[in-house]
């Protein structure tokens, strides 16, 4: 599954995500409301806090869960992109937009320790928007 259109903008010019990991038996854990930023054609969360953020170990553990942004509910994967996402580009979106927000809160997400604890979201197919 892809991102629509309609689904990248609307959650990409989101200012804030609510997420929430999904558990063994299929309920939501509690949402946690974060930073969102959107490269291309995919949609990218960090952890701010480190690996160490529940949300970040439940989500990673569980592999998928449900966000809420721009009026988008949607089941999604949750993949580890570490090692594997176009951080440049990252850094460079989470700048563009939440600057106005000050050095300190964006360095929480920029940089290498903050490209460690990337996850790129993806649709689910039974996803609603």
């Amino acid at each position: 599954m892809t991102w629509t259109d309609d689904q990248l903008a609307r959650i990409g010019d989101a200012t804030e995500l609510d997420l929430a990991a999904r558990r063994a038996d299929g309920t939501l854990r509690r949402f946690t409301t974060m930073w969102v930023v959107r490269v291309d054609d995919d949609l990218y969360v960090r952890s701010a806090g480190g690996p160490g953020r529940p949300w970040y170990r439940h989500a990673l553990a569980s592999g998928s869960g449900h966000i809420r942004a721009g009026g988008i509910d949607a089941d999604v994967n949750f993949v580890d992109a570490a090692h594997a996402a176009p951080h440049d580009a990252i850094d460079a979106a989470y700048h563009a937009k939440y600057d106005r927000y000050g050095p300190g809160p964006v360095s929480h997400v920029t940089g290498p320790d903050p490209h460690r604890v990337t996850v790129r979201l993806l649709p689910q197919e039974a996803s609603a928007s």
